[in-house]
């Protein structure tokens, strides 16, 4: 399967220079929750380095981790479609050096230039298929009798 649609390969220069332009570097340590499933979703992050898990709260079981995410991938995308609350929760699972941005800024500027705005939608689209193409695969692994067709 290939990876996750990162910022350099999806956006076009100018686009991607000037998402950047609102970035900011932070870091978390081990542990640390970058967002929490239901909890509005008011920034997002690029990873610089480290990995970044992605879980779901399961009522009455241990959280399952629902994918990895490393270097180039963006963290969160619920933060570009209403109602803008946090559909997983992330946590590092290594040291993190990661860009945030504010996503009510970048939602400002991709309602300011539409061609913009196209771009980022098509990016985060693109991370958002993906996830669920990689989901569904592990839910087939999981579940589909041995032999059963393909992905």
């Amino acid at each position: 399967m290939t990876s996750s649609p990162t910022l350099t390969a999806a956006l076009a220069t100018e686009h991607r220079d000037r998402l950047m332009s609102f970035a900011h570097e932070v870091f978390f340590d081990v542990g640390t929750r970058l967002c929490e499933e239901g909890r509005h979703a008011d920034r997002f992050w690029i990873i610089k380095t480290g990995t970044v898990a992605l879980y779901l709260h399961v009522p009455g079981r241990r959280a399952a981790v629902i994918e990895s995410l490393g270097h180039g991938e963006l963290v969160g995308w619920s933060w570009h479609f209403p109602p803008h609350l946090w559909h997983l929760s992330a946590e590092a699972t290594s040291p993190v050096w990661a860009y945030e941005f504010d996503a009510d800024a970048v939602r400002t500027l991709c309602e300011q230039d539409p061609e913009f705005g196209r771009a980022v939608a098509v990016w985060v689209g693109r991370v958002v298929a993906h996830r669920l193409h990689a989901a569904r695969v592990r839910l087939l692994d999981l579940y589909a009798p041995y032999g059963s067709g393909r992905t």
